[in-house]
């Protein structure tokens, strides 16, 4: 007979790859856990990279907490040109800028941010964006060259700081294509491009840091940013380096790849496709946080007794004068209960209850 192996839960921090989706990671993990219940927190584009949250087992439920938390990118806008996806994995768009005229200076454009992205905006969301219409996916939608309005929404930019900047040529036949002739000037100056060379014309390159609250579009604000300019804009590179309390650069990181593979389809066309392939897949598990610190990385905790353990666990509401969405657990055994909120002065009351965990099992 043999004895079943016990569920295990936990958060995993991945680096995502540009080329894959959120969802492709999550199917690696989950082909390298051997579990199903595998999900993450808040989406990356195909283009962009960075910290990807990955939570299995019990730890899917702090999955809805953490990505409500606010988040830090590193990005590239280019001005002057324009993409049918606001990123560099969209078509050129006829370009925005008259071919003769001379683009702003870094401190016109400091300016136009400070004034206009910076604190609570309101931004609609690219079309091609995993917002749900009717039960479909805007960008499912929009690839099958349906109309898709999306309406606006208030995000809150805590910080958008422009680190250096470029200017030179750009292809007009190849979105993300690396610039041209680049030069820098002076932050007080306009730069007034030479005739452009073949099939190029003149930019502006921003390298930025966004942080920003949940549900803020990157690529909205490279849009909105080059429309207010009136130069059109959208991003070449795209990496989050945080989500709350979850960097980057945290010692325990998985690290992924892409990998493509082309085939020939029922249909005699050859295609190719990406995934990710998680590096020291076998290792995988000893890299995760478990439930109780993946939940101190996500929101204020309480220490309870076991007592009020079972209290929670029966639905009652326990004596602790709360503030916030707080996360209760018995410190004596690691063991996570309850997702609490306030009830009433001098009273918790129980959101989310999580099952016993054995020894093992954390």
């Amino acid at each position: 007979m043999t004895t079943k192996k016990p569920d295990i839960s936990g958060l995993l921090v991945v680096d995502k790859p540009q080329g894959v989706t959120s969802h492709d990671v999550v199917a690696a993990v989950r082909g390298a856990l051997h579990m199903k219940r595998v999900g993450h927190a808040g989406t990356l584009d195909p283009m962009a990279t960075g910290v990807l949250v990955i939570g299995f087992g019990n730890a899917t439920r702090l999955l809805n907490y953490i990505v409500d938390h606010s988040k830090t990118y590193l990005a590239t806008i280019r001005l002057g040109q324009r993409t049918t996806t606001d990123d560099a994995d969209g078509e050129l768009l006829e370009s925005s800028m008259p071919v003769a005229e001379a683009l702003p200076s870094r401190e016109t454009v400091e300016r136009v941010i400070a004034e206009r992205f910076t604190g609570r905006i309101e931004q609609v969301p690219n079309s091609y964006s995993a917002i749900k219409i009717n039960g479909q996916r805007a960008y499912d939608l929009a690839r099958e060259g349906k109309q898709v309005e999306l309406k606006a929404r208030p995000v809150t930019v805590g910080e958008f700081r422009v680190d250096a900047v470029r200017y030179g040529y750009a292809s007009t036949k190849l979105a993300g294509a690396p610039l041209a002739g680049m030069q820098g000037i002076d932050a007080s100056e306009r730069w007034h491009p030479a005739p452009a060379q073949g099939d190029t014309q003149p930019v502006m390159e921003l390298d930025v840091m966004v942080s920003c609250s949940a549900g803020t579009y990157i690529r909205a604000l490279g849009r909105d940013l080059g429309e207010t300019l009136g130069l059109g804009g959208y991003l070449t590179m795209l990496r989050r380096i945080r989500v709350g309390g979850f960097t980057v650069d945290m010692p325990n990181t998985v690290i992924a790849h892409t990998e493509s593979k082309t085939f020939t389809n029922r249909d005699g066309v050859e295609v190719t496709r990406n995934r990710a392939v998680i590096d020291d897949a076998e290792h995988l598990a000893d890299r995760a946080l478990g439930v109780v610190d993946g939940a101190k990385a996500c929101m204020p905790t309480l220490e309870i007794s076991d007592r009020e353990a079972s209290d929670l666990r029966f639905g009652r509401r326990i004596a602790h004068d709360i503030r916030q969405t707080t996360a209760a657990y018995v410190p004596e055994t690691g063991d996570l209960v309850a997702i609490i909120e306030r009830a009433k002065r001098g009273e918790a009351k129980p959101v989310a209850v999580f099952a016993q965990q054995q020894e093992g099992q954390r």
